[in-house]
């Protein structure tokens, strides 16, 4: 007996069965029965040929398991979710961002510092009756001017923890 190319036999243990062949069993399926099977599915977004390398400690890892667990995905669909959602907006250095809130704020103590030195003083020339209206009025209009600045700082301050709590 000749084996056919159409022939397919399921090996059991490490012997090999073939048709009519005595004592071994041998099961034959015809290729016209079995499903054409075409392969795993085109990816949408290309092939991923680039690869990166990324180290966690060991709290960040159990960070990464911890959600991979939640949204049943995996660690690799989350970090590529995580790293490319928004990718267009900027990344924040926090390191960089505080040391330079850290400089903004200073300024600000500073700022209101002078204030509160042209306030006193002003105060001492009023009580000499000395205080040239002049003065009072610039006083006024650079207070405004920075009383706006200050609003839009804090403005963009909640921007920019609203961002990093995203």
């Amino acid at each position: 007996m000749f084996l056919q190319r159409q022939d397919v036999f399921l090996l059991h243990k490490k012997s090999l069965a073939l048709p009519g062949g005595g004592k071994k069993l041998a099961t034959r399926f015809s290729m016209g029965d079995l499903k054409k099977l075409s392969g795993r599915p085109k990816m949408a977004g290309g092939k991923k040929t680039k690869f990166i390398n990324v180290r966690f400690t060991d709290d960040e890892y159990e960070v990464v398991v911890a959600l991979e667990k939640e949204l049943g995905t995996s660690k690799t669909d989350l970090i590529r979710m995580r790293v490319l959602s928004d990718a267009k907006q900027a990344v924040i250095n926090s390191k960089e961002l505080i040391k330079h809130l850290d400089n903004i704020g200073a300024e600000v103590g500073r700022v209101g510092n002078n204030i509160n030195q042209l306030a006193r003083h002003a105060n001492v020339l009023k009580l000499q009756g000395s205080l040239n209206p002049i003065v009072i009025d610039r006083f006024n209009r650079l207070f405004e001017e920075y009383l706006q600045i200050q609003q839009a700082l804090e403005a963009a301050l909640r921007k920019i923890l609203r961002a990093m709590a995203n």
